[in-house]
């Protein structure tokens, strides 16, 4: 299963380190077993998206993903990637930007070749540069957004609810951040994914942020005496105050951390996806190599 991480900062860049991966499996497990992308995606001083990325397997190099990043934004996405659609390439790897929007998902849907017609038909196919069901869900989600004149919530609830209607669906779980916000889904109930809206110092007072899991860590001094808000596929910390978000529950945080939740998706796909075994393609999805 895919990992998500988000972090809202607050309404002052700061600066977190990060590392993906932190205890890999071993390279002479089965590629199949070991991940096949990660990335990290950021905003500069000026509100300019840039993402650090790279696709890994057993036979790519993993420095990457096991050295240390230091990086400075308000808002944070991470992404590890265990690929059901697309081959092992960058342009593939998460998170993917459109309109100055990071995107991450973990989930798979089918029939790829409905929602391109889709994409075709509403003028956006040359938004997708890779092979994956994420990119083009991103794809429809910015097309949606624009037909809503920036509206996200809209375009995150058109599109969602076009992807629920017509296509097989297995998980859409996702996070998009801007310079300024932060985006969550989960939907259906298939995979977990969770949110802290944490206060200062935390559940152990005057404390910084310090979260763990077997894939993602992420650390930040600054975040001693500011609140944040961590969005995470598991809980990553002792806090007693992470929530599993409900089915179907859209989270947007806003600069100043403030959060609203909605459902705009009130109903189960209208087809559910049941997935083969792992290392199998989506049905309807191009098969990785």
């Amino acid at each position: 299963m895919c990992r998500l991480f988000g972090l809202h900062a607050g309404a002052e860049p700061v600066k977190a380190t990060f590392w993906l991966l932190k205890a890999p499996d071993s390279l002479s497990v089965q590629s199949r077993r070991e991940p096949d992308g990660t990335g990290i995606g950021v905003f500069d001083a000026g509100g300019v998206p840039a993402v650090f990325k790279q696709a890994l397997a057993a036979y790519d190099d993993a420095v990457f993903a096991t050295e240390a990043r230091e990086l400075k934004s308000k808002t944070f996405v991470a992404h590890v990637r265990y690929a059901t659609t697309g081959a092992h390439t960058e342009a593939n790897t998460h998170p993917f930007e459109q309109d100055g929007r990071l995107f991450a998902h973990n989930g798979a849907f089918g029939e790829l070749d409905t929602l391109d017609a889709r994409l075709t038909e509403l003028g956006g196919k040359d938004l997708v540069l890779g092979q994956t069901d994420s990119e083009r869900m991103f794809a429809l989600i910015t097309l949606e957004t624009r037909r809503s004149d920036g509206d996200l919530r809209s375009g995150i609830s058109a599109a969602l609810g076009w992807i629920a209607a017509n296509l097989p669906v297995y998980s859409l779980n996702l996070i998009i951040t801007t310079a300024s916000d932060l985006w969550a889904l989960r939907y259906p109930d298939t995979h977990e994914l969770f949110i802290l809206e944490r206060a200062p110092g935390g559940h152990r007072r005057g404390q910084p942020l310090a979260v763990d899991s077997s894939r993602i860590h992420g650390h930040s001094r600054a975040l001693d005496s500011k609140g944040s808000v961590v969005i995470a596929t598991e809980p990553m910390d002792g806090d007693p105050g992470w929530r599993l978000m409900e089915p179907g529950e859209l989270l947007h945080v806003g600069a100043n951390l403030e959060s609203r939740s909605s459902r705009p998706l009130l109903h189960d796909p209208v087809r559910r996806l049941v997935l083969p075994d792992p290392g199998t393609a989506v049905p309807g999805s191009p098969a990785d190599p």
